[in-house]
């Protein structure tokens, strides 16, 4: 007995793993095998009549349509790549095996779902990426950003930021945070009826639906039939959780799922292992620029940004202050309440030339009781006496060590460039002198 081949064929097409496509020259589909159903989610009647280009996800458009000039003028594709939309919203990567039939005026394209296999390159480059960057950035914010730039190449990440937990204070700050709500500048208390808080606190991923008027999401579970657009995933550092990366979906687009919800958790072991890395690097190097007693710049760090003035000042034909510190009389605070009573009149110290100069400047201690302020953009010379006037209206009020009411007074000297030195050595000597000079008209009375 004969077997009828064409009409076994569709039957055999139907049975391959791969779909089949045949589009017609004016690039609509005329034919789709069954396979297209686990590919894009759709029935083939579904699909026959609509336009191709419009199942191709709109980053990939253009290319797809020189691709298929080129088929069309008789050339052929075994290795085209490109993505595709599905049904849900979901976003399949395929590659493509085409030819041109003449006869029948129409493309035949034989499609091969390789999703898995771009998410496993794109999540082992997304890996080596994170570690480059905890080498590379200058600060966490630098590398939240590039951790950012990361993950937007996975998954759908219009908001991104990053919340970290502090246990002992129960708190969260936000060292990067890439949305149009303002951000949070100082520690939070942590609110015990967000998303964020169900996700430190469980340890667990958590996908929810968003709250525009919430910085951390409203409920914390998504409502029956609405679609989740915000994802939680908790970093984790040995058995605790030290914050969470969130992402949000404004564009609605491609509603959040288990495997972006699996993905994201995957690729938060290197997140975590970075920031933690990098908030190592920077306790290391604040201990190496400060002063371990009252957290000022330590002289190191005072002479680095003094040359850094310097040089903007005469490059902008610029003025710069210089005021050198004496704490009065530490000695004998130390010799009759003890030296823990004198380290808490020199941090009371640092704390209030802090509070009277801006951020711009650099209160320093340079060892023992001697302190300095470098002051930068000032006009001329009156602008330093301002500051001299301000910290001796800061020291007015005395405080209480022990039993004992104790004055803060110190001795000043100051000296300004360009008219006393254009060097650092020059200006702080000058500065010194001038606040010796101080202290010996107070000794003559």
């Amino acid at each position: 007995m004969a077997i009828d081949l064409d009409a076994l064929f569709p039957k055999i097409v139907d049975l391959l793993l791969d779909p089949v496509f045949v589009v017609d020259e004016t690039g609509q589909i005329v034919f789709v095998s069954d396979a297209c159903r686990s590919l894009l989610g759709y029935q083939p009647d579904e699909l026959v009549g609509t336009r191709v280009l419009d199942h191709v996800h709109p980053e990939d458009r253009e290319r797809t349509r020189a691709a298929a000039e080129r088929i069309m003028r008789g050339g052929s594709h075994i290795d085209f790549e490109n993505r595709y939309v599905r049904k849900d919203g979901g976003v399949v990567h395929i590659l493509w095996s085409a030819r041109w039939s003449e006869e029948h005026r129409a493309r035949i394209a034989v499609a091969r779902d390789v999703t898995s296999l771009k998410r496993a390159e794109n999540v082992r480059a997304a890996l080596y990426r994170i570690s480059e960057a905890a080498h590379a950035a200058d600060s966490l914010p630098t590398l939240c950003g590039a951790i950012h730039r990361v993950i937007a190449g996975l998954l759908p990440a219009d908001k991104f930021y990053v919340a970290l937990y502090d246990a002992a204070g129960n708190t969260i700050s936000w060292p990067y945070f890439a949305d149009d709500r303002q951000l949070p500048r100082v520690p939070e208390p942590l609110e015990e009826d967000t998303a964020i808080a169900q996700v430190i606190r469980s340890g667990c991923a958590l996908l929810a639906s968003r709250d525009n008027h919430r910085l951390d999401a409203g409920p914390v579970r998504a409502p029956s039939g609405t679609l989740d657009d915000w994802l939680g995933v908790p970093l984790v550092t040995g058995k605790d959780v030290m914050g969470v990366v969130v992402l949000e979906n404004a564009s609605q687009g491609e509603p959040y799922t288990d495997k972006h919800r699996d993905l994201l958790q995957f690729v938060s072991t290197q997140i975590a292992a970075a920031i933690e890395r990098k908030q190592a690097q920077e306790r290391l190097l604040h201990m190496a620029n400060h002063d371990a007693l009252t957290g000022l710049a330590n002289r190191a760090l005072f002479y680095d940004r003094l040359k850094m003035a310097l040089h903007r000042a005469r490059r902008e034909g610029e003025c710069l202050g210089l005021l050198y510190l004496d704490l009065d009389d530490l000695k004998t605070v130390n010799d009759s309440l003890g030296h823990q009573a004198g380290d808490r009149l020199l941090c009371e110290l640092a704390d209030r030339l802090v509070a009277c100069t801006r951020a711009s400047d650099t209160v320093a201690r340079m060892g023992g009781d001697e302190f300095t302020i470098l002051l930068t953009g000032v006009t001329d010379a009156s602008g330093v006496d301002v500051v001299i006037g301000k910290v001796r209206e800061a020291l007015v009020d005395s405080m209480k060590l022990e039993d004992r009411v104790i004055s803060l007074s110190v001795s000043i000297g100051r000296a300004v460039y360009p008219d006393d030195g254009e060097l650092p050595d020059s200006l702080v000597r000058r500065a010194d002198a001038d606040m010796y000079e101080h202290k010996r008209r107070l000794r003559a009375g």
